[in-house]
């Protein structure tokens, strides 16, 4: 008579393979020809619209709005960060997507199921190795931002990096971009097709904020608080401004819960459907 192994055993086996299971999806990720182009887009563009953006700000100051130029005053990293990264934002979304759709694809993912019949487990490697490799180049992105917008504006509105909060605003830049990464990865396992999953997360992360402009009221403005990519990039604020509904906080909070829903969702269709 067969006697079925123990959970237990099972469980013990899991936790074993957890490192090779990582080391598969960071070799399959290197792998990817996009992830070097991508990564370096997120660089160069971050990094060459925060100057370009700076420079035309600093440049052109008379012409800024009064009301413009004393939020600028008020909280110059703000500014500086949201420049570039907002354009950033659209490398990690492609990338995000691509760790998932692409294996499915070429067809590979049949093999990543055979080797690791465990679906969660494989999301989960996924999502934590794309996230890890984002939130590095995250950082090394967000302090060379910092540092070059922080210098050319400086005629019109110093900051430093030991100001309050801004130190947090630079690592929360960082944060926010590993948290848009899972948010793609967990959208290219719902949809599973390049092209829509690609223009899915987009549309949701970043066109789906400023429509909510267009509803009247104060309505609007409620929804926009708490869509992902309007709440999860206050963390890269140093404090909360008058129009904001949300601290950084509380804004990385909401989209961190976005995260999770989204990442529950994509679990829950692996595992129901076939590949």
């Amino acid at each position: 008579m067969s006697i079925t192994a123990p959970a237990p055993l099972e469980r013990e086996r899991l936790r074993m393979d957890v490192p090779g299971l990582l080391a598969s999806e960071w070799t399959k990720l290197r792998s990817l020809r996009s992830t070097v182009w991508s990564l370096v887009a997120l660089v160069v563009v971050t990094l060459g619209f925060t100057g370009l953006f700076t420079w035309f700000t600093v440049a052109y100051w008379d012409r800024v709005d009064p009301v413009s130029q004393s939020q600028i005053v008020a909280d110059p990293a703000r500014q500086i960060l949201g420049a570039g990264f907002q354009l950033g934002q659209l490398a990690v979304c492609v990338l995000g997507v691509l760790v998932v759709t692409s294996e499915y694809a070429s067809g590979t993912i049949r093999a990543s199921l055979l080797a690791v019949p465990a679906r969660i487990p494989l999301l989960a490697a996924k999502t934590g190795v794309f996230m890890a490799v984002v939130l590095v180049i995250g950082e090394i992105t967000a302090f060379p931002t910092f540092f070059l917008g922080s210098a050319i504006m400086d005629s019109r509105a110093s900051v430093s990096l030991t100001d309050p909060g801004v130190l947090r605003a630079v690592i929360g830049a960082g944060l926010y971009l590993a948290l848009l990464g899972a948010m793609a990865v967990a959208v290219g396992a719902i949809v599973r097709h390049t092209a829509g999953a690609i223009t899915g997360v987009i549309g949701f992360v970043l066109v789906l904020a400023p429509l909510t402009q267009l509803i009247p009221g104060t309505v609007g403005r409620h929804i926009q608080a708490y869509l992902p990519s309007q709440a999860g990039s206050l963390i890269a604020s140093p404090r909360q401004a008058p129009s904001d509904l949300l601290t950084p906080w509380q804004g990385f909070g909401v989209a961190a819960l976005w995260t999770v829903l989204l990442l529950a969702l994509a679990a829950y269709l692996l595992r129901r459907r076939d590949a």
